[in-house]
């Protein structure tokens, strides 16, 4: 591929053979800083990066970083917010990394961050949960969440096919259910006295996108050992959509993985074909022998359950807006979006993009004040997405250490009884300093 804005380093390509990835021992990895406070935490999550992996590797392996552009820098650099260099050289070495993004306002892209995914088919959007002894919660016992958040990343509303009120497309919608479907255009509630103030908007879920979620959401559960996966949808509600969802999950866990799972599904129809004792001691059976239950929560019913009993939840397999919501409540409990990491992969390509999943607060701008945490976790991720395991542990053994110190950035400092607060830049010193 020749570059027209951007000039790869020398290094080496990671690659997808037979379906499982081989990276080299210096491989290229593309990565865009990010607008706001991108700058201040990509410096500090680099130089954590590249102490953990010299530490792990003694200089065998080492990362060629290939700086792309999108956001708010390529704005100014190129006149537009996502050169095709960049969307190519993800695609191109197919790992890569990110810091937060600026959403241009108006028309154009909608959001530079879902763009990226859709761009390359990354359809799982991978949100790992896990409390770190002393960081700061509000609730009483954040020890106990330790999830795995699948979110579906193409489809949903997040497809982005809606059309504003007024314009001659969603005009178009609402004639063609007045005229096809006249009892539904009944239930549009301003239908008839006010259609163009009415914006439009289509959600679409698809077998084929749900199978290759939960497929990846118990591949998971199967591989680290994780209890069971929880379908979380809204289909009391949305019976053709997310209710589709719930009973396509569960028709991939038991096509896919036989004996290896036990479904609610698998237990209703016991149930009703031989009482709910039978269907329980079905299930128990199942699980003393080591299988995944694959059950269901609504919703609404989950974001309240996940405070209450979140040792009840170790993986979660939902769509694209309710990922979203659990994944930022969940961040709360354990200490803020600030230090939640992100990853956006495409298991069968094996694309993946890794990034800050907080906003770019602009106001904290080259202050060298906040927490890098969201982007090194994110990092953590991809050294474990690469198998360079030995360069994962040691970050996670140095946050842990660096937030035991309580020499931290002001967000935990401000919160943390006898903390002192130290600058983004300290902070990774302190992170490299621990994980010796």
């Amino acid at each position: 591929m020749k570059y027209t804005t951007v000039t790869p380093p020398q290094g080496d390509k990671i690659q997808i053979i037979n379906g499982k990835l081989n990276v080299p021992d210096h491989p290229v990895i593309p990565f865009i800083r990010g607008d706001g406070t991108g700058p201040d935490i990509w410096a500090a999550s680099q130089r954590v990066f590249d102490a953990a992996v010299e530490q792990a590797y003694g200089g065998k392996r080492k990362i060629a970083w290939f700086e792309v552009f999108a956001g708010g820098a390529a704005k100014e650099k190129f006149d537009t917010w996502l050169p095709d260099d960049t969307v190519e050289a993800f695609r191109e070495y197919l790992v890569g990394i990110k810091g937060p993004l600026t959403t241009p306002i108006g028309g154009g892209i909608r959001s530079l961050n879902v763009a990226l995914r859709q761009m390359l088919d990354l359809y799982v959007c991978l949100r790992p949960v896990q409390y770190f002894t002393g960081v700061p919660s509000p609730v009483k016992h954040p020890e106990k969440v330790n999830m795995v958040i699948f979110r579906e990343n193409t489809e949903d509303i997040y497809a982005g096919i809606e059309y504003v009120a007024g314009t001659p497309e969603a005009q178009k919608v609402l004639d063609f259910i007045k005229r096809e479907f006249p009892k539904d255009y009944d239930k549009i509630r301003f239908g008839k006295e006010a259609a163009s103030m009415i914006g439009v908007g289509i959600k679409p879920v698809s077998q084929p996108g749900t199978e290759r979620l939960v497929k990846a959401a118990i591949e998971y559960a199967l591989r680290e050992g994780r209890k069971s996966v929880t379908i979380v949808h809204k289909g009391n509600i949305m019976k053709y959509t997310e209710g589709a969802f719930r009973d396509w999950g569960y028709e991939c866990a038991e096509k896919f993985f036989g004996d290896k799972v036990y479904t609610w599904a698998r237990w209703n129809k016991t149930k009703k074909e031989q009482g709910e004792d039978a269907a329980n001691q079905e299930q128990k059976a199942a699980l003393e022998k080591g299988a995944i239950l694959i059950k269901d929560a609504i919703a609404d019913i989950a974001l309240q359950q996940v405070l209450t009993r979140p040792e009840d939840f170790s993986v979660i397999a939902t769509l694209n807006l309710n990922g979203d919501y659990l994944s930022d409540a969940l961040a709360a409990q354990v200490g803020g979006i600030g230090i939640a990491p992100g990853g956006n992969i495409n298991y069968t390509t094996g694309h993946a993009i890794f990034e800050a999943t907080h906003g770019t607060a602009p106001k904290y701008a080259n202050l060298d004040k906040v927490n890098p945490g969201s982007v090194i976790l994110s990092g953590e991720m991809m050294f474990r997405y690469l198998g360079w395991t030995e360069a994962a542990d040691l970050i996670i053994k140095g946050l842990n250490g660096a937030i035991a110190s309580r020499k931290v950035t002001y967000d935990f400092a401000r919160l943390m009884e006898g903390a002192t607060e130290i600058k983004c830049s300290q902070f990774a010193d302190n992170i490299i300093a621990h994980t010796k």
